[in-house]
């Protein structure tokens, strides 16, 4: 298993996760959670995000197969969510809406959906199709620790950066998913064509 590790697909990796999670661009939105009085478990946050997350890297495939989705056709999907949500970060539209019943701000909305959304779930059996297991899981564990940071540091991280490069990090970040959902949606398209042809 450790003889899978490759230090180029953990950088790659870690960048879509870091880019797809984008918990500098929701600096604003916990910033605005805390001033409504609603409190946040920074470890609490974190680890169930993290643990959802992982959990559905190893049983989604399973899902998948009760389905009968194979991960190819889920990446090309999951192109297209990505897709939708860099036009989110680029154009500052929001597609994806929060409407859910649940106030309790630990679980609604830092874990599901800003940390542990469907944005990651599908990103991460996106990259099953491209990466070894050992290196998602790597990566993910370092982008976890960088959300911990941020969460503990939220209100320095605001004031170092400024709301103007929060903004600006959110657009470079929206156009570096782009590249990515382009490369996933090809990469497997070709796959879906070949298998059948």
């Amino acid at each position: 298993m450790f003889s899978s590790i490759n230090f180029q697909e953990i950088a790659s990796a870690f960048i879509v996760l870091f880019a797809v999670i984008d918990i500098i661009g929701s600096i604003p939105i916990i910033i605005s959670i805390k001033q409504k009085g609603r409190n946040l478990n920074t470890f609490a946050a974190t680890s169930i995000a993290f643990l959802l997350m992982v959990g559905f890297f190893f049983a989604g495939e399973m899902l998948l197969k009760l389905f009968q989705v194979d991960i190819a056709s889920f990446a090309v999907a999951g192109a297209f969510i990505i897709f939708l949500m860099s036009l989110e970060m680029i154009l500052d539209i929001e597609i994806f809406k929060n409407q859910g019943p649940i106030k309790e701000a630990t679980l609604i909305p830092l874990v599901f959906p800003l940390l542990a959304g469907p944005g990651s779930f599908t990103t991460l059996l996106s990259l099953r199709a491209e990466f070894s297991a050992i290196n998602i899981i790597i990566a993910l564990v370092l982008n976890m620790g960088w959300v911990f940071i941020v969460l503990a540091m939220t209100d320095r991280i605001e004031h170092l950066l400024g709301k103007g490069g929060i903004y600006m990090l959110r657009k470079f970040f929206g156009i570096i998913l782009l590249a990515i959902s382009v490369r996933l949606f090809t990469a497997n398209i070709s796959q879906l064509m070949e298998q059948l042809g």
